[in-house]
């Protein structure tokens, strides 16, 4: 399969697929068209080693092959022999950082950074994962430097110089009305001159801890992109590009050269976008896909690389060499995979100097499990979330630690889950990886109708359609059940603590990670609880109730009971 996976890639690098006609004649050129290559990537999220597992992808003929994918080393040689002898520039569209493993996390994403640099990335888009710890550490991550923002040290290993590429935040913007970095950036790539504009997703400020973008706007995504297209017309761009933190869902998460029963919040910005913006960089949502599609007026090709470094997408533009038309433009995902890892390499290195140091504090073993505590891929209620509330609510149960009642964590805030050893021990790296975030443990005091006011904010109406955009997972003597087909407001049916009806007027003790208890996900009732108590980092809760509580919980906290 590996040889028939690289042989459909070969043929892309060869030939064009999908191309995007001309929106006017283009007079017969007296040379040969001029092509520009992009190479694009999002979503790395410090991945710099290769899956550990086999990732299924959907071929261009419809075949689908499996194969050990990504790492940093093998990005860095397959970017520079795709980009070689070409006209080429390489883009990234947010989430090069936050939510990484312990190579990368423990040193504060530093080395891929490092790695970034090396592979010769030029410019990216900022991604909301990217304001994990706040405004000031990104400032530092772009900028270079030792000052301390975090809990965790920076500079832990070598001195820091900082990102050279250079991000772009078009819809960040500060209350001057400034933005926290460039809106836009111009490139001659070749003969052709580029204008790229970069931006997060609109929802940034509530996908993150609220207090790390204290005194940050995210503005509308189409409107602020269409508003800067005649500074880059002005500029003398031949052709614009977005790079976008937003994307789309298709039925196979990844495909190497379509966009079929492609859906997601992507599509409304395209149907707004100005037709001077042909070529759509995506992400956030992890799905890999590259296509034509005809929206908001305009024939445009849009892509995304997936995650986690598992593909490059390779973009093709072709330019009338007379009068710098773009006359056609395809994509295809590219595979990182090759026979073996480039460890001497100058990333390979970089990746095992760090991977080395981290290696102690990985392997050493917290606890113990009797069984997995697998994630939910939907993000709904699971044994990883399970054990997660448990432990905090252990950790904050104590008068002097909180005096919790009952303790939430979000669905999405549970990274991976756990498959312990075949003794059941679990290592400081796997639970890491769960929870990679660094959030403190919170303890509020909330009444029981303030309870089901935050409860009901779990659902939303998307398309017309109530869902659960954010799930709370309670910790073990909490239940609740729902219903979507009632009204807004209505949907949570019943609350129990230990079997008994939660009372409106009754005053409850609630803990949280802080970027729930600051309002994060759309919680802003949680934001009105008392006497608040910090009570320490939950990964600490974690490692604490693993070494004393090796049952892996089963689900059945929470209920739908929406007819069918």
């Amino acid at each position: 399969m590996i040889r028939k996976f690289v042989a459909t890639v070969a043929a892309f690098l060869a030939a064009a697929c999908t191309t995007v006609p001309a929106t006017q004649p283009v007079p017969t050129a007296p040379v040969a068209p001029i092509e520009v290559q992009i190479l694009a990537i999002n979503d790395f999220h410090g991945n710099l080693d290769p899956s550990q597992a086999p990732v299924k992808v959907q071929l261009a003929n419809g075949q689908f092959a499996t194969d050990t994918l990504g790492g940093a080393a093998v990005m860095g040689v397959e970017l520079a022999m795709m980009r070689a002898n070409r006209h080429s520039i390489t883009v990234a569209a947010g989430d090069l950082i936050g939510a990484s493993p312990l190579t990368s996390a423990y040193f504060l994403d530093e080395p891929t950074i490092d790695a970034m640099n090396l592979m010769g990335l030029e410019l990216a888009s900022v991604g909301n994962h990217e304001f994990d710890k706040g405004s000031a550490e990104l400032l530092r991550i772009q900028n270079g430097g030792c000052e301390k923002f975090t809990t965790r040290i920076p500079c832990r290993l070598e001195p820091f110089q900082g990102a050279k590429f250079r991000y772009l935040a078009a819809n960040v913007r500060k209350d001057d009305g400034s933005t926290l970095f460039p809106p836009t950036a111009i490139r001659d790539v070749g003969p052709i001159r580029i204008g790229f504009i970069g931006m997060t997703l609109k929802e940034t400020g509530t996908l993150v801890t609220p207090a790390g973008v204290a005194g940050l706007h995210f503005t509308d995504e189409a409107e602020t992109a269409n508003a800067l297209v005649p500074q880059l017309k002005g500029q003398g761009a031949d052709t614009m590009v977005l790079l976008i933190h937003q994307g789309g869902r298709t039925p196979e998460t990844y495909k190497a050269g379509d966009c079929d029963g492609l859906s997601g919040d992507i599509l409304p910005i395209l149907d707004k976008l100005d037709p001077a913006i042909a070529t759509i960089v995506s992400g956030h949502t992890h799905n890999a896909y590259a296509c034509q599609i005809d929206r908001g007026g305009a024939s445009r090709l849009l892509t995304s690389a997936g995650k986690y470094g598992y593909f490059v997408t390779d973009l093709r533009l072709t330019f009338n060499p007379a009068t710098h038309r773009l006359i056609s433009q395809h994509a295809q995902n590219a595979p990182m995979t090759r026979p073996t890892y480039p460890a001497a390499s100058p990333i390979g290195m970089l990746v095992k100097r760090y991977s080395d140091a981290a290696a102690p504090a990985a392997a050493r073993v917290v606890g113990k499990l009797r069984g997995d505590a697998s994630k939910s891929e939907g993000d709904g209620e699971s044994r990883a979330a399970n054990l997660i509330a448990d432990a905090q609510f252990a950790a904050t149960k104590a008068k002097a630690h909180g005096g919790a009642d009952v303790s939430f964590i979000n669905a999405t805030g549970v990274r991976v889950g756990i498959t312990p050893a075949p003794d059941g021990s679990v290592t400081y790296g796997q639970i890491f990886a769960m929870q990679p975030f660094g959030n403190n443990l919170v303890a509020k005091s909330l009444t029981g109708a303030q309870l089901k006011a935050m409860l009901e904010q779990q659902f939303r109406v998307v398309s017309g359609t109530p869902k659960v955009v954010s799930l709370l997972v309670p910790s073990k003597d909490f239940r609740f059940t729902y219903d979507l087909s009632r009204p807004d407001g209505q949907r949570i049916v019943s609350m129990s603590l230990k079997g008994r009806p939660i009372d409106p007027a009754k005053s409850y003790r609630v803990s949280v990670n802080n970027f729930l208890a600051s309002g994060g996900d759309g919680f802003s009732v949680l934001t009105e609880g008392t006497d608040t108590f910090d009570a320490g980092l939950d990964l600490d809760a974690l490692e604490a109730w693993l070494a004393t509580n090796p049952v892996s919980p089963p689900v059945g906290r929470t209920s739908n009971v929406t007819p069918r």
